[in-house]
């Protein structure tokens, strides 16, 4: 008898354990993923974002999918998963509102185009000019077609009547990040990059800000899509981009207010 007690008492602890083990899988299971494309200049601060944001709505899981703006508009418009969109341009997503596969957008953020060189790169760099010199062999930009910084660069050279001029020298790549990479690397000698990509890196320094007026406001709108299988979700986080705690964290990685 005392056998038979230990062992259904065993046997009642082991069914305890798995169906504890059941509810907290079922518990994580219930929890909503919510997909969000995002700007690749956007990942470090939306990474520190998600931990906050999923600290105070721990049924929501958020999913990143970082590229460019470009890229991301066009796995939208194929019918590409996603509930938010982050775009570092608005050209995207007005393009996207236009076509009705946004319900509603606004802007969150504003950033600034710098131009990048190594550390130990050139020194003296009085205007964008200074591109145009013999020791500048290849400048990295990002596809002005797909890629805002890519859009925004072209506009400041076009500004400075330089974009004719560069033509040999320019390294085109698929977004901002693989610019900020080909000039740490030294595979360029400058870099057309977003002022809070240059402070992520040791490797390079700003050697200049792009005037303002040299090209269109830097503005990164989020959009709701419109087909998000979790709208109230979504609208959650929509809603948090522009709480005070996003914008701090925002701020902290060199973005400001719109």
């Amino acid at each position: 008898m005392k056998r038979f007690c230990l062992g259904m008492a065993a046997a009642v602890i082991f069914l305890s354990i798995v169906a504890l083990q059941s509810g907290s899988k079922a518990n994580a299971s219930k929890k909503t993923e919510l997909i969000v494309s995002a700007a690749v200049s956007l990942q470090n601060s939306l990474r520190e974002l998600e931990a906050d944001f999923e600290q105070h709505r721990k049924e929501i899981d958020l999913i990143f999918n970082f590229g460019s703006s470009g890229t991301l508009q066009q796995q939208i418009e194929q019918g590409a998963s996603a509930d938010i969109f982050l775009s570092a341009g608005k050209q995207q997503m007005d393009s996207l509102i236009g076509k009705k596969l946004v319900s509603k957008s606004k802007n969150v953020m504003s950033n600034q185009l710098v131009i990048v060189v190594r550390t130990d790169g050139v020194q003296q760099w009085p205007g964008a000019e200074r591109l145009a010199g013999d020791d500048i062999r290849n400048i990295a930009i990002g596809q002005p077609d797909s890629v805002p910084a890519g859009m925004y660069a072209k506009q400041a050279l076009t500004y400075s009547n330089l974009w004719d001029r560069l033509q040999e020298k320019l390294v085109y790549t698929k977004d901002v990040r693989q610019v900020l990479t080909y000039v740490e690397t030294g595979n360029a000698d400058a870099g057309f990059v977003y002022r809070t990509d240059a402070l992520i890196s040791n490797k390079v320094k700003v050697a200049m800000q792009l005037p303002s007026d040299s090209h269109e406001e830097i503005i990164y709108p989020a959009g709701l899509l419109a087909e998000s299988k979790h709208p109230n979700e979504a609208q959650a986080f929509y809603d948090y981009l522009t709480s005070p705690s996003a914008m701090e964290i925002f701020r902290k990685h060199g973005f400001e207010q719109p």
